[in-house]
């Protein structure tokens, strides 16, 4: 059963001080705690590594054969004039090369069954604790040579503040559709991050995500912050094979750099919230972003099963 949330109450305001600030994080990590966590995909190990580090990698969940179509799906979209044009996609700032592509869990029926696959949906579940629904699906591509940065950034923090989510109740699970390697711009992540909130500094601008999901300057952390954590915790880089996922808390410090290899690296992003941390309306007091960015069905994920 889905709970909408009504708590107004801003616990994690950013953007609107003169000078960025760091607070401890006031929600759990693993819900209601790890000692209390149901049963599920994840051992007390497991949960114990996500609570400390606010990530996991687990390599090889799904096959060759299903990354394979997942990759030949991804071609089919990248190549759709009519998927170019959509507002969903976004392209690199310098070129025409597809960035991303956002909502694809509504788009592609085969991307669909693998952010709804049950090896991922099951273990969101028991690592925040109750149902879920999808906020944001995506894939991101980095062509070979041409591949772009993602800069740093705790996703968290732009939910909260362009849409509305009141609390850190929710996580990402990247999926590898090609190998990421130390040279086609893996993602990146600062253990321990996610229980340190960088509040940044700057008045968000009127529909900032036109250009911040093409290159992010506002709701990102300051040099100094950034050293701060990265001095605490360090900088590691999940790497693995197709089908490899690394599952990430809402608010781990994370980017990745440019691809300097020939060859591509593209992969999956699924977003779930906890329905019973729904979205309000922003606290940045603005319009909420599109629906393709920030969905607003909070139906609970149904876990489908791997075809046969």
């Amino acid at each position: 059963m889905t709970t909408v949330s009504t708590d107004t109450t801003d616990l994690y305001p950013s953007r609107v001080d003169a000078e960025p600030s760091i607070a401890p994080r006031l929600d759990p990590v693993v819900h209601p705690s790890v000692e209390e966590a149901a049963p599920g995909p994840l051992d007390h190990d497991a949960l114990r590594a996500f609570d400390r580090d606010g990530f996991l990698f687990l390599p090889d969940v799904f096959s060759a054969d299903e990354m394979a179509a997942c990759r030949d799906e991804l071609d089919r979209l990248r190549h759709d004039e009519r998927v170019r044009r959509a507002p969903q996609t976004i392209v690199e700032p310098a070129s025409d090369e597809v960035r991303s592509i956002f909502e694809v869990h509504l788009g592609s029926e085969i991307l669909s069954r693998l952010i709804r696959d049950r090896r991922i949906v099951e273990r969101a579940r028991q690592i925040l604790g109750s149902d879920v629904y999808i906020h944001q699906s995506r894939v991101n591509l980095k062509p070979g040579l041409r591949g772009k940065e993602f800069y740093w950034h705790s996703d968290f923090e732009t939910w909260h503040v362009e849409d509305g989510m009141p609390a850190m109740r929710a996580l990402s699970c990247s999926v590898a559709l090609t190998e990421n390697n130390e040279f086609n711009g893996p993602l990146m992540v600062v253990p321990g991050s996610h229980r340190r909130y960088v509040a940044c500094v700057g008045e968000t601008p009127e529909r900032h995500y036109e250009q911040s999901l093409k290159r992010q300057e506002y709701g990102v952390p300051d040099p100094e912050s950034l050293a701060t954590l990265v001095e605490e915790g360090g900088i590691t880089a999940p790497k693995g094979g197709p089908g490899s996922i690394v599952i990430f808390d809402c608010n781990a410090m994370h980017g990745s750099g440019v691809n300097l290899s020939p060859h591509p690296r593209s992969n999956v992003f699924a977003v779930y919230n906890s329905v019973e941390n729904t979205l309000i309306e922003p606290f940045s007091g603005q319009e909420p972003r599109p629906l393709h960015i920030a969905s607003r069905d909070f139906t609970p994920v149904e876990p489908v099963d791997a075809e046969a």
